[in-house]
């Protein structure tokens, strides 16, 4: 079995180093927090103030433990978007934060790397998988193929995706619907609702792929 993810020393250090930087960030801004409200034109100007009214030293720890709270919160956001592959002769693992995708080998007809994708084809051409990675190319590339599984370059079916457009006439309407939701999704920045609409979309046998907030799709049956 061979297993790619991040290194233990972002996996584990980031509970380290976020809360730190945040707790940086926020004893900045406590000192500079005089000098703000001198600067109209500055958002958030009730904020500072408040932030002004607050005796010393106290103003110091609350600042420490705000940014402090900051960096944890931005620290558990970023390790539910780590993803670990598991690539076996028998089968192909994809895991992030609580959930698992599963694929048998005889499922699995290649694999490659979409930018900050990770794709897993059917025998079919069809995907399986199109899931967010941090990972390395290479690192994935050698996990698979080291299994024997085969591994793309690039996509082979990149030339067959079309933008999508508002009730795309070629696609049903349930599947419109769903590339409609999905757009206010990314325009909402709600990435993990985007995500699972995707996966909704490709069970009915459309893939999805996005350029600069623009939803790209290619029928697959």
């Amino acid at each position: 079995m061979t297993t790619v993810q991040e290194t233990a020393a972002v996996r584990y250090g980031i509970w380290v180093a976020c809360p730190a930087a945040g707790a940086a960030a926020g004893w900045g801004l406590g000192l500079a927090a005089g000098w703000i409200t001198t600067l109209g034109w500055f958002p958030f100007q009730g904020v500072f103030e408040l932030v002004t009214d607050i005796p010393q030293p106290w103003r110091t720890l609350a600042s420490l433990a705000v940014g402090a709270a900051a960096g944890f919160v931005f620290a558990l956001f970023w390790a539910s978007e780590m993803m670990a592959v598991e690539v076996t002769p028998a089968r192909v693992t994809l895991r992030r934060d609580d959930k698992t995708f599963d694929f048998a080998r005889d499922e699995v007809g290649a694999a490659f790397a979409d930018g900050k994708h990770l794709v897993l084809l059917s025998r079919d051409g069809a995907e399986l998988a199109r899931e967010k990675s941090d990972l390395s190319s290479a690192r994935l590339e050698q996990a698979f193929t080291g299994q024997g599984y085969r591994w793309h370059a690039a996509d082979p079916f990149a030339h067959e995706f079309r933008m999508w457009v508002e009730h795309a006439p070629e696609l049903p309407a349930d599947v419109n619907a769903l590339f409609t939701a999905r757009r206010k999704a990314i325009a909402k920045y709600e990435n993990e609702e985007a995500a699972e609409l995707a996966r909704e979309i490709r069970k009915r046998g459309v893939a999805v792929r996005d350029e600069k907030k623009r939803q790209y799709y290619r029928c697959e049956r």
